[in-house]
């Protein structure tokens, strides 16, 4: 995935600040991977929640649509683990092109992780408008304390 055409030579006095750069942007790369798995946790669980307080409430709270939450959810925790390995290639990728002196961008892997957050927000609104109960009115809908 990295491309060799725009491979920029290296000073030697440079090659340390280098090597903190590509450690820094890993630990981003991990920090942002925990963020999307524990989001795909509380999403994941969203739905078990939702059943629970509509057996507390009754009837009155919504509950149409909360399934999809789960496979939304693994979905997102799937992809954050799936970050944290494109990590780890890719800060060893970065380092090996620093030990021998030329460093490169590497556009499909940007291509890529957009590709994936593409089609996870894209489900996450599908799943939003088709979990919306047709024909209720808002407001009955969103009410959990209503009785």
């Amino acid at each position: 995935m990295q491309s060799k055409e725009s491979a920029v030579p290296l000073r030697e006095d440079k090659l340390a600040t280098e090597f903190l750069a590509n450690e820094r942007t890993f630990l981003a790369w991990i920090r942002t991977s925990i963020a999307v798995i524990s989001l795909g946790f509380v999403v994941a669980k969203f739905g078990v929640w939702v059943r629970e307080l509509s057996m507390h409430f009754g009837s009155h709270a919504p509950t149409a649509g909360t399934e999809s939450s789960w496979f939304i959810g693994v979905a997102m925790m799937i992809f954050g683990g799936v970050l944290a390995i494109l990590a780890a290639r890719r800060y060893h990728v970065v380092n090996r092109a620093i030990e021998s002196g030329r460093v490169s961008a590497d556009r499909g892997l940007v291509y890529l992780v957009t590709s994936i957050v593409i089609l996870l927000s894209v489900g996450m609104t599908l799943y939003l408008v088709m979990s919306e109960a047709p024909g209720e009115p808002r407001d009955q809908r969103s009410a959990f304390s209503k009785q």
